[in-house]
């Protein structure tokens, strides 16, 4: 499974990036914001230019358009592709599924972009079903929310009766308590059967397992067959925690320090 990390914070990128494990970047309208304020950046343009850079070639990095109908989504995707595409050709551009201007913007976006060949990765699915349609209409990427149908089903009144007072972070068990979505249990279950219907057939559409809380769900979307995941820092540095492993580390430092194994290496 692939691993992008869900951020435009630059110094996350380069920290995670030099550890080897980052193969893509996915960003959206309220991460953006938070690096504006973090970094009080005099050009957003230069920022997303220094982004794709340091991406790299070969990294994708998905970048969101605002607007809710077809045709200026479709305007905006042309931008910040003619704008930025050629830093380190790796734009992919966010589309959502559908928008409140009307159920099927989404789509004819999509439509239009593929046949332009712009790579679209389609965001905000809730349902395996949107996940089918989109990339029924040629989305390079389909993106389940796995953290935001977690936070929906448990929050729901049925949600709240059923078990205990989730707070967002939390795990939510992957089979669901006694109460679903539409036959969704979970996250993770909607990751999986995404990728179980998409399997299904012959479309060139990567499921991104996206909205992700926490490491269980990265295990769970890898064990579902996700072709990526997309992970905040916090969650992918919690990926490498276990308190056996500090323990093991401690011991064998002790037990190296007291048969002088230092030497060897003088």
């Amino acid at each position: 499974m692939k691993i992008f990390i869900d951020t435009a914070d630059i110094e996350e990128i380069k920290e995670a990036l030099s550890w080897g494990i980052v193969d893509g970047v996915t960003t959206n309208p309220s991460l953006m914001r938070k690096a504006i304020e973090k970094y009080r950046m005099d050009s957003l343009d230069e920022y997303v230019r220094e982004i794709l850079r340091v991406a790299g070639a070969g990294r994708p990095v998905s970048l969101e358009v605002m607007s809710l109908k077809a045709e200026d989504m479709i305007r905006e995707a042309e931008i910040l592709y003619d704008k930025f595409n050629d830093v380190a050709n790796n734009v992919v551009i966010k589309v959502p599924v559908n928008t409140y201007a009307g159920n099927y913007e989404g789509l004819k976006t999509i439509k239009a972009l593929s046949e332009k060949g712009i790579p679209v990765n389609c965001t905000l699915i809730m349902t395996p079903e949107q996940a089918l349609l989109a990339a029924k209409a040629g989305a390079r990427y389909v993106s389940p929310f796995a953290g935001r149908i977690d936070d929906y089903i448990r929050t729901t009144k049925l949600g709240m009766q059923a078990g205990r007072d989730f707070q967002k972070g939390d795990y939510y068990p992957w089979d669901g308590t006694d109460v679903d979505d539409n036959g969704i249990r979970s996250g993770s279950d909607l990751v999986e059967k995404t990728v179980m219907i998409l399997d299904n057939y012959d479309y060139d559409t990567e499921v991104i397992a996206s909205s992700i809380r926490n490491a269980r769900q990265v295990r769970e979307s890898a064990l579902a067959g996700a072709h990526i995941a997309t992970i905040p820092f916090k969650v992918i540095e919690s990926m490498l925690l276990h308190p056996k492993t500090e323990e093991g580390v401690k011991k064998f430092s002790e037990d190296a320090e007291k048969a002088n194994y230092r030497e060897i290496f003088s």
